[in-house]
């Protein structure tokens, strides 16, 4: 199913496991994190509510962080989503797809990168957390390492995993996509 921004989904006890196994991770970062964000749709908070009880946070909500607007496609089998004949569209050149009555791939990822740089420029010099979803997440990896839109879907992100960016005055760097293990080789400074 392609949940997008469908209200009521919430996580399941696997995915409550996994985001307190994320919290442990980047807890055990040398420098904590300051703050966490998260998107405003349930399964996000719910992921973001350990990591910032660990860190002795609360959860700060920031709609740019949302999942893409599928529109039309929201709630959808993939199944079905797969037979049309747009999907070739955002699988293989998404930088020309829009959703009917939804958002591009180009808006969210212009949502998104502006959404982790204004963060960054509120929290300059320090770590921050900003739980999201998978398409946004790899659409900002993209922008941030110069990769095109139109690969972005190359990437994987998986449940709970840790990504890592840098980004801010002259500095755009990827640490890390994916991390699902520890973070000891992850260095922030």
């Amino acid at each position: 199913m392609l949940p997008g921004r469908a209200p009521g989904l919430h996580l399941s006890e696997a995915g409550r496991q996994q985001a307190r196994s994320a919290a442990d991770r980047i807890a055990a970062l040398r420098r904590p994190p300051v703050a966490v964000y998260s998107s405003p749709l349930e399964r996000a908070v719910e992921t973001a509510r350990p990591i910032a009880s660990r860190l002795g946070h609360r959860v700060r909500t920031d709609r740019g962080l949302l999942e893409c607007d599928f529109g039309e496609w929201t709630g959808s089998r993939l199944a079905t989503l797969r037979r049309r004949r747009q999907w070739r569209a955002v699988v293989h050149q998404p930088s020309t797809f829009r959703f009917p009555q939804g958002e591009s791939f180009a808006e969210m990822q212009i949502r998104m990168t502006a959404a982790l740089d204004r963060l960054c420029e509120v929290h300059r010099g320090e770590t921050f957390v900003a739980v999201s979803h998978a398409d946004p997440i790899k659409a900002a990896v993209a922008a941030t390492a110069g990769i095109p839109l139109d690969l972005f879907q190359r990437l994987v992100v998986s449940p709970c995993s840790i990504t890592a960016v840098i980004r801010g005055t002259g500095a755009l760097h990827v640490l890390c996509v994916n991390v699902t293990d520890g973070l000891g080789e992850l260095a922030l400074s």
